[in-house]
């Protein structure tokens, strides 16, 4: 029996034109499996971007690779294009390359499997994970503190606005027809509606500052659909996020379908279908 030989490691890759290092700061921000995402600069130094970067898989026969490479950077790509047009709060597009030459064979020849690579606008805030992780740190404070688990209303209503927002940016996206496909609290970003206010810093434990636009981020696994069996799906994954990652938040997560309602008036048929979506999770959790 043969041992494949394991992919070059990642430390090796080098950037796509025209992002070369010298120049052109490349910040990492998140290495995952299928793609790299760097926050850069984008035709002037002034422009800062998001570049997201997807490696080509050496692993892959080559024809496959490009066609898998290219088909999912143009399918994200023609999705937020679709939103910003569509008035959604998603990066806008600022460039990119399906297929940008990296390799070299033994006479110099570049192969032009290197990968694809987008840029986008760069979103100013913070992740609305974050921003609930703090919170409810403060709140297991406050309760060490009183003694007491009530969450004082205050608090509660600056939770449930947050949820209302999120809901309502679900709704938009479903009315333009996009499906996000990993609708979580670490893919949407809270921005702030002054500058001054994004660079700000906060108090550890103190309550987060909640107010500001709810912007959607990272459309890698996103696609056009009306199917309310999609939309109901999306709306069940960001819910079992909340479960898992915010325990004392999960409770207002009713508020999210208030907006999502509110904003989507084909939001009906969509939550109807979300009950059969949640039995079929329930069955699933109890068979194993």
């Amino acid at each position: 029996m043969t041992t494949a030989d394991p992919p070059p490691s990642s430390s090796t890759y080098t950037p796509p034109p025209p992002f070369n290092t010298s120049t052109t700061p490349l910040i990492p921000i998140y290495q995952g499996a299928e793609a790299h995402l760097y926050k850069t600069t984008f035709l002037t130094p002034s422009t800062p971007a998001a570049l997201k970067i997807r490696p080509s898989k050496p692993y892959r026969h080559p024809i496959l690779d490009r066609r898998l490479t290219r088909a999912r950077i143009l399918q994200e790509a023609r999705c937020l294009h679709k939103l910003v047009k569509e008035d959604v709060s998603v990066p806008a597009v600022l460039g990119l390359d399906w297929e940008f030459a990296v390799a070299a064979d033994n006479e110099g020849n570049r192969n032009g499997n290197g990968g694809s690579w987008l840029v986008m606008e760069w979103i100013e805030g913070e992740v609305v994970r974050v921003i609930l992780e703090r919170w409810e740190r403060y709140m297991k404070g406050l309760a060490r503190e009183s003694g007491s688990q009530e969450i004082p209303e205050g608090e509660a209503e600056k939770v449930r606005g947050l949820l209302r927002k999120i809901g309502a940016a679900v709704g938009s996206l479903h009315k333009a027809g996009v499906i996000h496909g990993d609708l979580t609290t670490s893919n949407l970003i809270l921005r702030p509606f002054s500058p001054a206010a994004a660079n700000a810093p906060e108090e550890e434990h103190s309550s987060p500052s909640m107010e500001g636009e709810i912007v959607m981020i990272d459309f890698g696994l996103a696609s056009q659909s009306v199917q309310d069996e999609d939309r109901a799906v999306d709306l069940y994954v960001l819910e079992r996020a909340f479960g898992s990652s915010h325990p004392r938040t999960e409770k207002f997560f009713e508020e999210v379908l208030v907006g999502y309602r509110e904003s989507y008036k084909g939001a009906g048929p969509a939550l109807k279908r979300l009950e059969d979506v949640r039995m079929r999770g329930r069955k699933r959790s109890m068979i194993g």
